[in-house]
């Protein structure tokens, strides 16, 4: 994820992201467009500039070009150059990298691949977004976190966190790792998410190193979306939206206030885990004990998105299987405990 839509417009908008700088925008036809930020002709930023009359007249964004505000060239969404005001020539290499976009779920997701390869995974599919009966999520621009994002996701192994920062009393905790796919499924007692009204049960799933979809049956059920996206190393943006179930067919103003309530609480919950991966030193090589939880499995399932794609298939039958923590001494009830199997 890049933006939420709602924040892209005919004014470009200068971000960062993998250690580059790109500019988003929305042309004429209403479709949004990522490209490379500097022009070819002379190095300049589109983006960065306020006071050209290319940008005091707001002719940046014309039609579905971009224009360089110290010459008045102009690229297309695909990055080639369209227009030079002054000649009737343009280079072959005019051209500036667009980036793969898709605009889903009320925000801009980007493909990234070193490679230049064609995307091999899909978004996951929600199909709650279209069903009248959900409240959609407004999402939380939570900023730039300083963490590696395998930190954020070594929290799928991590068990023995979620009773003393979440008051989470877990019944039930196991991993899947499938492919590029790598799910949490666990439930039991949540402070902040369950209160008082007893199980919350969730299945957590990384679509990717970025994305985090979790299904969640609580106070209410609720599609809950994570987003982190590598800004620098060391260095991620972080989004936080939830999507809820009213108690009608077609929502209502107090299924909309029940869902507001329960975004809040979510991101609570989350933001407790965002202080700690902001605060922290990093885990390069954690000093795991017996019991803690399958970080191993983790952390060689997220080396396939950082090596070659043909390593892949490699890299996931290493990681590939179901995997249940064995001991949960001050969580777990005793049946629990007695039905819990061995770390695979």
């Amino acid at each position: 994820m890049v933006s939420v839509s709602d924040d892209v417009g005919s004014v470009p908008s200068s971000l960062r992201f993998f250690g580059k700088d790109v500019i988003l925008y929305r042309g004429k036809s209403g479709i949004a467009a990522m490209l490379d930020a500097y022009c070819p002709h002379m190095g300049t930023h589109m983006g960065l500039n306020t006071t050209s009359y290319v940008a005091l007249d707001g002719r940046q964004v014309q039609g579905d070009a971009l224009t360089c505000p110290y010459h008045g060239w102009r690229f297309g969404p695909d990055g080639r150059c369209v227009h030079i005001p002054y000649s009737d020539t343009i280079p072959k290499a005019a051209k500036v990298k667009a980036w793969h976009i898709v605009e889903r779920y009320g925000a801009i997701f980007v493909w990234h691949d070193p490679e230049v390869q064609a995307p091999d995974i899909d978004l996951p599919d929600l199909p709650q977004w279209d069903d009248a009966a959900w409240i959609r999520w407004d999402f939380d621009r939570l900023g730039t976190l300083a963490t590696h994002p395998i930190e954020i996701i070594d929290n799928m192994a991590d068990v023995h966190h979620l009773n003393p920062m979440h008051g989470a009393k877990v019944l039930y905790f196991r991993t899947e790792i499938e492919g590029m796919r790598y799910s949490q499924i666990q439930g039991g007692g949540h402070r902040t998410l369950a209160e008082d009204s007893g199980l919350l049960e969730t299945v957590t799933t990384y679509h990717g190193p970025g994305v985090l979809v979790s299904e969640q049956n609580g106070i209410a059920r609720a599609t809950q979306l994570i987003c982190h996206t590598p800004v620098e190393d060391g260095v991620v943006q972080v989004w936080h939206g939830l999507m809820v179930r009213g108690n009608h067919d077609i929502a209502v103003e107090s299924d909309r206030a029940q869902a507001r309530e329960a975004q809040k609480r979510a991101k609570i919950a989350f933001v407790q885990d965002f202080e700690i991966w902001g605060k922290k030193l990093p885990a390069i090589h954690a000093m795991v004990v017996p019991g803690d939880g399958p970080f191993g499995a983790g952390r060689i399932w997220y080396k396939q998105f950082y090596n070659p794609r043909v390593e892949a298939s490699t890299i996931q039958d290493r990681a590939n299987g179901t995997y249940t923590v064995r001991k949960f001494p001050q969580i777990l009830g005793a049946r629990s405990q007695e039905n819990a199997v061995e770390d695979a």
